[in-house]
């Protein structure tokens, strides 16, 4: 491969992810910066916030924007893609995947994908994002930088690939959010002339609308890889070193009970206690109530007798 094939191949990659795709190389961990140079620029146009204010408004859409999102990548990447751990219709299956597309963690089949590849190799070397094989950096976005993390393993997504669409939304995983990024903008415009007590505009709703809250977004996500492994609490003896940590789970609206999802990873549920707070839960909840979703995976009651009887073990221990 020449260095000039090498540069176009990369740069056709932030459009096409399947772009010469048979000449990656699917096993480096280097650092690949010509294929991750939109994701630097995305981290250094948060600078811009300095340059564009601002105001109430945008604030608001920022953290609205990302609770939306954050839902769309826990609860439908996350919890339906990657686990199935409810049902719901092949129309909104289509509009929550370009929701989680949109916050720039690629597409649904890639994520499901390398989701379940670490729940097979959870902690173990083949996992490519583990804290405890490369770091905490490593683990927490140096994996997202190299040409190892980059392909789809079709293999583990066999049952997602009979949706064309979804197969199209994977590949060209890049546009949705450059599509959400310049309908932002325009909004921004728009309310700057009919809505000026707002105090917003284009490049304003950009930066923190989109930027800023998927930068956010973005980091939020991959805490649950280098925190959620090494920080917290183990009520069940996994095989992994996954932990309940509730600061993450606020953050990440319920996916830092992580420890209970490795126990068991089939539930629509992962805060097992009722003090366990599991916002997307919540929100999957009220989705069955509206009918957009159906059949939720419970916690299993020989899964809930354990967690009771471990958390006394804990209680007598803590009273000795």
């Amino acid at each position: 491969m020449t260095r000039s094939n090498h540069w176009i191949w990369n740069f056709l990659r932030w459009f096409d992810s399947e772009a010469a795709i048979e000449h990656l190389d699917k096993t480096s961990r280097r650092f690949n910066l010509l294929r991750v140079m939109p994701f630097l620029v995305l981290h250094l146009a948060c600078l811009l916030a300095f340059w564009v204010g601002v105001s109430p408004f945008a604030a608001l859409f920022a953290c609205a924007f990302f609770v939306i999102r954050m839902f769309a990548i826990t609860a439908f990447y996350h919890r339906y893609f990657a686990h199935k751990t409810f049902k719901t219709s092949r129309g909104w299956q289509f509009v929550f995947a370009v929701l989680g597309a949109s916050a720039a963690q690629r597409g649904p089949l890639w994520w499901a994908a390398h989701h379940r590849h670490h729940h097979q190799h959870s902690d173990h070397p083949e996992d490519l994002h583990s804290p405890h094989h490369g770091g905490f950096w490593w683990s927490h976005l140096g994996w997202f930088t190299c040409d190892a993390g980059f392909t789809t393993d079709e293999q583990r997504v066999r049952d997602w690939l009979r949706f064309p669409e979804l197969r199209l939304l994977n590949r060209y995983d890049a546009l949705v959010p450059m599509l959400f990024a310049v309908l932002i903008y325009a909004l921004g415009e728009t309310l700057a002339v009919f809505a000026p007590a707002l105090e917003t505009n284009g490049p304003q709703l950009l930066i923190w609308g989109f930027v800023i809250s998927t930068v956010v977004l973005f980091h939020a996500t991959v805490s649950i890889n280098s925190l959620a492994h090494v920080w917290g609490s183990r009520r069940f003896d996994t095989r992994d070193s996954s932990r309940n940590n509730p600061i993450l789970a606020l953050l990440t609206l319920g996916e830092g009970w992580h420890n209970n999802h490795h126990r068991w990873p089939q539930s629509a549920r992962q805060g097992f206690r009722w003090y366990e707070i599991d916002l997307t839960f919540y929100g999957l909840w009220l989705l069955s109530k509206l009918g957009i979703v159906r059949e939720l995976n419970p916690v299993p009651p020989h899964i809930q007798r354990e967690t009771r009887r471990l958390d006394r073990i804990r209680r007598n221990r803590k009273n000795d």
